[in-house]
């Protein structure tokens, strides 16, 4: 299934990513930090959407509360739960 998030408190406007079977496919973050946020997505690509969940909760950005790997594991456990 396909998801669309809209961030909070990032540069990351938006990350839009599948879910199949249980494995995260297709991670695109839009806005941000170009490099950062598309090696992020390729090293998430096919993992257990649960283990990058673990992986990145909590992770932060400078001086911000939350980065956008946090707003992925948001995204994820908001797909998750739906």
């Amino acid at each position: 299934m396909d998801y669309r998030y809209k961030t909070s408190g990032t540069c990351s406007r938006e990350i839009l990513f599948s879910i199949e079977d249980g494995i995260l496919k297709n991670v695109q973050f839009i806005g941000g930090c170009n490099g950062n946020l598309k090696g992020i997505a390729l090293l998430v690509e096919g993992m257990k959407a649960e283990d990058v969940m673990g992986k990145v909760t909590g992770v932060t950005c400078g001086y911000k509360k939350t980065s956008c790997p946090d707003q992925l594991a948001n995204a994820i456990k908001l797909a998750l739960e739906a």
